[in-house]
């Protein structure tokens, strides 16, 4: 049966509020105390994920598997502005990040990206982070930590204008506030013919960057942003909501030459 195990990270789905409770089963009590009822850890074990569990007052739940998505969305406790799903899965492709990869970023910030990376590279590839703010790398090492990725990430608390200490690299993510002034070191570690991704908030920003890539050993370059519009799902009123994840962040990619 595909159900849970003692580290697996579930939702209890309130289909009545239309509402998702993310747990932790590592860290949860033998008995967990919802607003409708104690429903019992190992209730939660024996029950295979889409069937419904009810609490100990008769009240319904779905157990469901929690995504990377959810998690992000709901659960990473925030200490910056994270890189929101709509870019990161277009970074995660457009530097095409496998399994086994090395991958190189700068900064963590509150770990969304990192745990994007980390996902896709397993447990055989690498994840190193640089971040010079300790208390960004205590709160996203949290983060990772409680949707169970936190071993696949070596963080280096360094500051990238002193470079970085890897050669022959699957890709490089730079998300800092002066990208430009580190480009230079940022693709020394970076294999030949594999691409360095950079994230901006603002078009000022985005042309110092293109000014820098200019001479450097870097070509098919592109400066994307992407827009996310969600729509109502009822059937007989179909309509997309009134407000839109709009612009988040501009991205750049380029891929290095000899």
């Amino acid at each position: 049966m595909n159900r849970p195990n003692q580290n697996s990270i579930i939702i209890l789905y309130d289909k009545q509020k239309d509402k998702k409770h993310i747990l932790n089963l590592a860290t949860l009590p033998d008995k967990y105390s919802t607003a409708n009822g104690i429903i019992e850890k190992d209730l939660i074990l024996n029950t295979g994920f889409g069937k419904s569990i009810k609490t100990h007052l008769g009240y319904e739940y779905i157990l469901l598997p929690a995504t990377l998505y959810d998690f992000i969305m709901k659960k990473l406790n925030r200490l910056t502005q994270i890189v929101y799903p709509k870019d990161a899965a277009y970074i995660a492709l457009r530097l095409d990040i496998k399994p086994n990869d090395t991958v190189i970023e700068s900064g963590i910030g509150s770990g969304a990206m990192s745990a994007v990376f980390a996902q896709i590279v397993g447990r055989q590839g690498k994840l190193i982070s640089y971040e010079k703010r300790q208390e960004f790398i205590d709160n996203a090492l949290k983060n990772l930590k409680r949707f169970n990725l936190h071993d696949r990430i070596e963080v280096k608390h360094k500051d990238i204008a002193e470079g970085f200490d890897e050669e022959n690299v699957d890709a490089v993510f730079i998300d800092v506030k002066e990208p430009w002034l580190y480009l230079e070191n940022a693709i020394k570690p970076l294999k030949s013919g594999r691409l360095i991704g950079v994230l901006v908030p603002t078009t000022n920003q985005v042309s110092l960057v293109l000014k820098e890539m200019e001479r450097l050993p870097l070509i098919d370059v592109e400066v994307s942003e992407i827009l996310q519009r969600h729509w109502k799902t009822n059937p007989e009123r179909l309509r997309p909501y009134d407000t839109m994840s709009a612009h988040t962040a501009f991205l750049i990619f380029a891929r290095k030459i000899q």
